[in-house]
């Protein structure tokens, strides 16, 4: 690790660098680096030690999944093939999120990644069409899963989180969005993905206004019902999905989880790896300049702008959401809205199993597009991990654990 004294590539020193050496303990003794609470194991290769191990070693493992695909598919095991190239393509996306600078390592496993998801495109049962956004004197990219057969349907635009890109979901054998009649776009905004190879820094304002350019160009196709267009947000996913409700009145419904509140808490309380990725994100000159981009990603003054019905989740004791907060911002809606609190959780939520309480949402967002009433509209609830869930009629409308 370079010494302060020394300039760092990629992105500036920060404070919590000091922190590395047990974050690195931890990495190595719990395989995440990251949502330490949640329960489960970790998804990291035991042969990893330490934060910088993980782009080589998790590099390693797209390389082998890449090679058993590139053996299906000479067999001719199209859907075979397809899976493991889309769980390789996975893999190289995981492996080049921890480095953060744009080095030779970096390019070396995001051309794997572009190179197994043109594999994917290749061999999937419908059409995954690469979109191109024009937007500031740059382009923005986006991979549009079109339904089968290509007819008309609501759009589902989905927002990744930080550390995701636009070829992690969703998964072409089992697509969600598909299954509820949507074609769906997911989106490398300022920041993520590709935008970070063409060097389109993340600020406080931008992702919005580019997810609105690519709303635009979506709009324009045959295939695009743009009276209803659903956005569907997780993660730092759900700040800029709300952002992008609050700018842009063509959004018929959206639904979050999770980073509503001030940024602060990902920052400085959460893993170290948030600060030091968010750093390389922004392409900020100093530490001051990155909380000042951070300080103004706020969803303070922007909640009440939102005019269609919206859907939030979180976890009652997730880091990054102090409680309190996100009913301070949920209380400034004025459209029709609910809030899921799952109890005693953090910020990767369940119920019964970790797929169910995404696909719950996506339900939701799939009874605004087809115009059903919202039966709660200004309600919070109250989840037990092992309740019945938010469809349950008998479902508890408190705030608190406390509340009678």
């Amino acid at each position: 690790m370079p010494s302060p004294t020394n300039p760092k590539p990629g992105r500036p020193h920060l404070a919590r660098d000091s922190q590395q050496w047990i974050f690195d303990y931890i990495v190595q003794e719990t395989g995440k680096v990251y949502h330490w609470w949640a329960d489960g194991g970790g998804k990291l290769p035991s042969s990893v030690r330490s934060h910088a191990m993980i782009s080589k070693h998790v590099g390693k493992k797209a390389q082998r999944l890449e090679a058993l695909a590139d053996v299906e598919r000479a067999a001719g095991h199209r859907r075979t093939a397809c899976e493991l190239y889309f769980d390789a393509a996975r893999q190289y996306m995981s492996a080049q999120h921890p480095v953060f600078e744009t080095n030779d390592e970096k390019r070396y496993l995001f051309a794997g990644l572009e190179r197994t998801y043109d594999a994917v495109r290749e061999l999937a049962d419908y059409d995954i069409v690469r979109i191109e956004v024009p937007w500031d004197g740059v382009s923005l990219t986006g991979n549009l899963h079109l339904l089968p057969g290509n007819a008309a349907a609501p759009l589902l635009f989905h927002v990744p989180g930080c550390d995701a890109t636009c070829a992690g979901w969703p998964k072409p054998s089992a697509n969600p969005g598909h299954e509820r009649g949507m074609h769906v776009f997911a989106f490398d905004g300022p920041g993520q993905g590709l935008s970070n190879m063409r060097g389109i820094p993340l600020t406080a304002d931008n992702y919005e206004r580019a997810a609105s350019a690519a709303l635009d160009v979506l709009l324009e196709r045959p295939e695009i019902d743009a009276a209803r267009v659903g956005v569907y947000g997780t993660g730092m996913g759900s700040h800029w999905a709300l952002r992008m409700a609050a700018r842009d009145p063509r959004i018929t419904a959206v639904a979050t989880k999770s980073t509503y509140s001030d940024k602060y808490y990902l920052m400085d309380e959460e893993s170290p790896r948030w600060k030091q990725l968010f750093a390389y994100l922004t392409q900020a000159g100093s530490e001051a300049e990155l909380d000042q981009t951070m300080a103004d990603l706020t969803l303070h003054g922007y909640m009440e702008q939102i005019a269609c019905p919206t859907l939030m989740v979180t976890g009652e004791y997730d880091l990054r959401d102090p409680l309190d907060e996100v009913y301070e911002l949920f209380d400034q809606l004025t459209s029709p809205a609910e809030l899921w609190v799952f109890a005693d959780q953090f910020h990767k939520v369940k119920l019964g199993s970790s797929e169910l309480v995404p696909r719950l949402m996506l339900d939701w967002l799939e009874d605004r597009l087809s115009g059903r009433p919202m039966e709660r509209s200004g309600a919070s609830v109250y989840l037990d991990k092992n309740g019945r869930g938010p469809n349950d009629p008998g479902v508890r409308r408190q705030r608190r654990w406390f509340d009678a």
